[in-house]
């Protein structure tokens, strides 16, 4: 076969063999889109020119510098998050994102604004995992203050300027777990709640809708106030430990927040029964074993490509359009799980 020539490279773009020529030696005079179809095109028939064509769109793509803060990139859930999130940078091929990620170890406020506003001083758009506090507050104001638009991640967050948000309807996701509760305890009776910080808005969301629908369903249940395991798993598996101790007739626990590893951990220590359900927050390696094994019954979960690529795009779109535009809200559909369909 020969190879495709420049007229063949024309025909199928359906563009003019000059347009062809000026994506080769002037691509800046050529629109992006159809800069971006030619070159698809081009690798699409083995176009010998393809190298040529390829460097002159990505010199004149526009760059986007992004910057995301995640909670501790020792906790799974968060590293593949990550990852994610560097995966779909890479696989987009018609934009340059300059995407500066960062996790942090010390979530205490006073250090999650100061790097919110080290990020903003270096980036165009921003999102951030975060717990709601004046002082996180405050450091949004200052960094929107500047022309770079936020979005919060997982949990809401608000302040005086407009905060945009990507995450689930947690709502939702609390009466989705009460549902999986009320439908499978065979004998209602105690369940425990644990958070991992009352200041997360997601989780107290999720508290109030898994409230709720027992209101409405179910009050022969009776909830548990809620313990904070403040995100870690030693204090998650304590507090899960001192819960099957006070209560023995506990029938279920909800882990909403951080820690959860610690809560499994608890769980396969104790006696094991048919009769408990167990619901969880984020599929990873460790839930994923624990619904192998029967320690969870459900986990409930982010769509993990999903998330990464409306947080991308929902950054890319709140920077064009500027801080004072308004805020963006994605409620991403979220995952339920179980031993059947991991």
């Amino acid at each position: 076969m020969k190879r495709p020539t420049i007229p063949d490279l024309a025909n199928a773009a359906g563009v003019s063999v000059s347009t062809v020529n000026r994506v080769l030696n002037q691509p800046e005079s050529v629109r992006a889109p159809t800069r971006e179809r030619v070159l698809g095109v081009a690798k699409e028939i083995g176009f010998y020119g393809v190298g040529t064509i390829q460097h002159g769109v990505s010199a004149h793509r526009q760059t986007h510098k992004i910057g995301i803060l995640l909670l501790q990139k020792g906790r799974r859930f968060y590293r593949n998050l990550g990852e994610t999130m560097q995966a779909e940078v890479a696989a987009r091929s018609n934009e340059n994102v300059d995407l500066n990620l960062e996790y942090l170890e010390d979530l205490s406020p006073e250090r999650v604004a100061e790097r919110l506003i080290a990020m903003g001083n270096k980036c165009e758009a921003v999102a951030l995992v975060a717990a709601q506090h004046p002082v996180v507050a405050n450091a949004i104001d200052e960094v929107m203050a500047k022309g770079v638009p936020v979005a919060s991640l997982i949990a809401p967050l608000s302040a005086q300027g407009n905060v945009s948000f990507i995450g689930l309807d947690n709502w939702k996701v609390g009466r989705t777990a009460a549902w999986a509760f009320n439908r499978i305890v065979r004998k209602p009776g105690k369940i425990g709640i644990l958070l991992g910080n009352f200041r997360y808005r997601n989780q107290e969301m999720n508290e109030s809708g898994f409230r709720s629908y027992f209101r409405e369903h179910n009050s022969e249940f009776t909830l548990l106030e809620p313990l904070a395991t403040y995100e870690s798993a030693a204090a998650a598996r304590e507090l899960t430990e001192n819960l099957l101790k006070e209560h023995p007739d506990l029938c279920g626990l909800f882990v909403s927040g951080g820690g959860i590893t610690g809560a499994l951990s608890a769980l396969r220590s104790s006696q094991k029964r048919d009769d408990f359900v167990a619901v969880g927050y984020e599929l990873f390696d460790e839930t994923r074993s624990a619904l192998i094994d029967g320690t969870l019954t459900m986990v409930i979960s982010h769509p993990m490509e999903t998330f990464a690529r409306e947080t991308i795009t929902t950054l890319i779109k709140a920077k064009k359009a500027g801080a004072d535009a308004g805020a963006q809200r994605v409620a991403l559909g979220f995952e339920i799980h179980t031993s059947e369909n991991v």
